[in-house]
Parts: C-alpha cells; structure tokens; sequence
C-alpha cells in the first residue's frame, strides 16, 4: 500500500473520530452540571477532546512520504592528503 493512501486512510479514520467525539451521543454524557476543577464538565470535555484531535490531525498530515525512485548515495569521502 503506498504511503499516500495510507495516510488519506487515516485522515477519514481522524475525520470519523472527530464526527463522533463533537456529536449529540458522547456530548449528551457530559452535559451534567459537575464541574472539575471550577470548569463545568462539557467544556473540559470539549476543549480536551479538541486538542487531542488536532494533535492527532498535525501527527498525521507531518509525516513523511517515502521517496521515490533508488535514494541518491553518499558523495565518496575526499582521499586522505598527505
């Protein structure tokens, strides 16, 4: 599988997360009026779920594709003068 595809994989699997993590069904759980540490629940849920996805978006869109074609070799080292 080439590397490209791979990624583009991933960036759906990311944007199906994403769809589920901001959707009524896991919001509706953290919609309470507890608080953790002064901040209500859904607001921490929310701003920890969104920095969680973009690093999971930046890991995924920095990665290197491989190159293509023989990778170049080393110039030879310069001989020893004497």
């Amino acid at each position: 599988m080439l590397r490209r595809n791979l990624v583009g994989h991933r960036l759906i699997a990311l944007f199906a997360l994403g769809w589920l993590l901001f959707n009524y069904p896991l919001l509706a759980l953290f919609n309470h009026t507890l608080t953790w540490l002064g901040v209500p629940l859904l607001y921490a849920y929310l701003f920890a779920a969104w920095a969680v996805f973009i690093v999971l978006l930046a890991f995924t869109a920095e990665q290197e594709a491989p190159r293509k074609g023989n990778p170049q070799p080393a110039p030879p080292a310069p001989a020893p003068r004497d």
